[in-house]
């Protein structure tokens, strides 16, 4: 019992670690900062606009729970909340202290961890700001979704630390060759995922492609809540357990990559 008591505090003091290790590399630096704030204001400004020329011009249906704003808003969510991780992850490639991490105390579900955690601080700075701006410039309050927010939130965050998981493991197995996945794989999912449009506007044959990736349910789900006024919590339900298979499959990627890069001894190159 003392000894799991130990491992648990022990455990909990490397997460903490790695924690304070990020938020020290990322107070040192203005840039990193203005930039977590930087696109998604430019994004929310961009479309927020665009939805209030539309609006001015085309009646009711354009105006509809301001559903462009919305779902700019949960599209940061998603792509910047798989940034965010797999960006702490490339800083310990960039600074090449990947491998002095792998050989310390530090076990790899501590450092994915900390890395989640530190996606999230990447996330509030980022998104809080933004969710602001909506609320002064378009009256959009994404707040008041309520309950709902939350469960978008919690799908999507789930799919980008599921996909930012995998391309850590594809970064770690193949070097920085592979960094620009980090900025480009979470793209695939904008046509698909169905954020600005519904699932219905796809071909017959490529609706079915986007129900089988999560962030369409959640997308889905907004629309039903601005136009319709309906939480559809079967959609979020449905959504969970697809991240739930999605994640499972990224940890299970991310732990093959890692025992391919041991075995082909590219773990000390991936700085290069």
């Amino acid at each position: 019992m003392q000894t799991a008591l130990s491992d648990y505090t022990d455990s909990l003091r490397r997460i903490s670690a790695m924690v304070g290790r990020y938020s020290y590399v990322m107070r040192g630096s203005w840039p990193r900062l203005a930039e977590l704030v930087y696109w998604p204001a430019v994004n929310m400004l961009m479309w927020g606009f665009v939805q209030t020329y539309i609006g001015q011009k085309a009646g009711y249906f354009a105006q509809a729970g301001g559903t462009f704003i919305g779902a700019m808003l949960l599209w940061d969510i998603l792509f910047r909340g798989q940034l965010g991780f797999s960006i702490s992850f490339l800083e310990e490639t960039w600074s090449r202290n990947l491998a002095n991490l792998l050989i310390s105390p530090l076990r790899p579900v501590e450092l994915a961890i900390a890395m989640m955690i530190m996606s999230l601080i990447r996330l509030a700075i980022g998104i809080v700001p933004v969710s602001i701006v909506a609320n002064v410039f378009f009256g959009f309050n994404v707040y008041g979704m309520g309950i709902a927010l939350a469960a978008f939130f919690m799908n999507l965050i789930l799919t980008g630390w599921a996909v930012g998981i995998l391309v850590s493991g594809a970064i770690l197995r193949n070097g920085l060759g592979a960094e620009s996945l980090a900025w480009t794989v979470m793209t695939l999912f904008m046509p698909l995922a169905c954020v600005f449009y519904p699932v219905a506007v796809l071909p017959a044959w490529l609706q079915i492609v986007a129900w089988m990736l999560p962030p369409t349910y959640v997308f889905e789900g907004m629309r039903a809540l601005l136009i319709d006024h309906q939480f559809r919590a079967d959609l979020m339900i449905e959504a969970f357990a697809l991240n739930l298979v999605l994640f499972i499959a990224g940890a299970t990627g991310f732990a093959k990559l890692m025992d391919a890069a041991r075995r082909n001894g590219t773990l000390l190159q991936t700085g290069e």
